[in-house]
C-alpha cells in the first residue's frame, strides 16, 4: 500500500509541475499545498488544517493533531487515497488526481471526519466534536463521528448532507448534496440506514431508519426510502419504490 500511495503523489506532485507551466499565477498555492511536500500525508494535513484553522488554533497546530493521528492509523490515508481514485474515475470532469484533493470540500469533508471518527472511537468525545463541528461549519456536511464510513467514497458537491451516529457506508458509495441518512425519531439504538458497497444516493434523497439500501442499488433524486432496498435496484419516488 506504501508504494501505491507513493506512486499517486508522484503523479499528483507531476500533475502540479504542469499546472505551474500552464498557469503561473498558481504557482505559490501549488507549492504551499503540493509541491513543498515530501509525502502525501504531509500535504493533505496541510490543506485541511488550512481549511479548518481559525483565531483559537493555527493551521500549524491543527496539522499537527492531523499527523500524530495519520502516523499512528496510516489506513486512514490509504482511504483517502482511494477516496481520489474513486472521484477521478467516476467524475468526468476532473483530470487530475490533485483536483479533487486540493478543490473539493466534499472530500475535504470526509477527510475530517476520518479524524474526528478516530477520536471518537478513542473515547476524547469533546475532540471528535470539535472536529465534527468545523466541517459542519465550513463545508456544510454534518457528519455524526460514530458514523461508519468505507473507503472509495465520493460526497459530490456535498452541501447539505446529513449522515446519522449509526449509519453505515460501505466501501465504493457515491452520495450527492442534499442527502439525509437519518432515523425516523428515535433517540437510541440501531436507527440509521445502512448503504452496501457500490450504492448510489441521488440529491436531495432522505433514507429514514434501520434500513439497508443494497449493493450496487440506485435511489433516485429526493427519493424518500422508508424500507430497505434490494441489491442491484433502482428506486424513485415518494415513497420510494423499486423500478
Amino acid at each position: 500500500m506504501y508504494r501505491k500511495i507513493d506512486k499517486v503523489w508522484k503523479k499528483i506532485r507531476y500533475e502540479a509541475t504542469k499546472v505551474i507551466k500552464k498557469e503561473p499565477f498558481l504557482y505559490k498555492y501549488y507549492y504551499f499545498y503540493l509541491l513543498k511536500h515530501n509525502s502525501f500525508q504531509s500535504a493533505l494535513s496541510t490543506i485541511l488544517s488550512n481549511k479548518i484553522k481559525s483565531s483559537f488554533f493555527s493551521s500549524k497546530e491543527i496539522s499537527n493533531v492531523i499527523n500524530k493521528v495519520y502516523d499512528s492509523n496510516f489506513f486512514i490515508v490509504k482511504d483517502a487515497i482511494k477516496d481520489i481514485q474513486a472521484i477521478y474515475s467516476t467524475d468526468p470532469v476532473v483530470d487530475f488526481l490533485s483536483i479533487p484533493l486540493l478543490y473539493f470540500k466534499g472530500f475535504h469533508a470526509l477527510q475530517l471526519y476520518r479524524i474526528s471518527h478516530f477520536f471518537w472511537n478513542s473515547s476524547q468525545k469533546l475532540l471528535a466534536f470539535f472536529f465534527q463541528n468545523k466541517i459542519s461549519t465550513i463545508f456544510s456536511v454534518d457528519i455524526h463521528p460514530a458514523a461508519k464510513i468505507g473507503s472509495g467514497v465520493i460526497l459530490d458537491h456535498a452541501t447539505g448532507i446529513v449522515i446519522g451516529e449509526t449509519a453505515i457506508i460501505e466501501n465504493n458509495v457515491q452520495i450527492l448534496h442534499s442527502v439525509t441518512l437519518g432515523s425516523v425519531g428515535l433517540t437510541k439504538g440501531d436507527r440509521h440506514p445502512k448503504i452496501k458497497s457500490g450504492a448510489m444516493i441521488g440529491a436531495g434523497a432522505k433514507i429514514l431508519g434501520n434500513i439497508e439500501i443494497g449493493n450496487n442499488s440506485k435511489v433516485g433524486a429526493n427519493a424518500v426510502i422508508l424500507r430497505s432496498i434490494p441489491s442491484n435496484s433502482t428506486v424513485v419516488g415518494i415513497p420510494g419504490k423499486v423500478v
